[in-house]
């Protein structure tokens, strides 16, 4: 394992010549994988937590009005 660390550390440079195609291939594939995990994130993670949030927010209030509806029918 710690071979395979010190073999990934240590790189030979390519010497290799990347063309405009496949530069701009190469940069809009990692754009597209960095949005795709953002999204992903977002999804399931965020809207969750979101629509958590709003119920926690209205269960205080309809439990207000619930109250006042009782006190005013006594």
């Amino acid at each position: 394992m710690i071979g395979f660390v010190v073999a990934l550390s240590l790189p030979d440079p390519a010497f290799a010549y990347v063309g405009p195609g496949a530069g701009l291939t190469a940069i809009g594939t990692a754009l597209a994988l960095i949005l795709a995990i953002g999204l992903a994130i977002v999804g399931f993670i965020w809207f969750p937590v979101k629509r958590m949030l709003r119920k926690r927010r209205q269960k205080p209030a309809d439990h207000e009005a619930t109250v006042a509806k009782a006190e005013s029918s006594q």
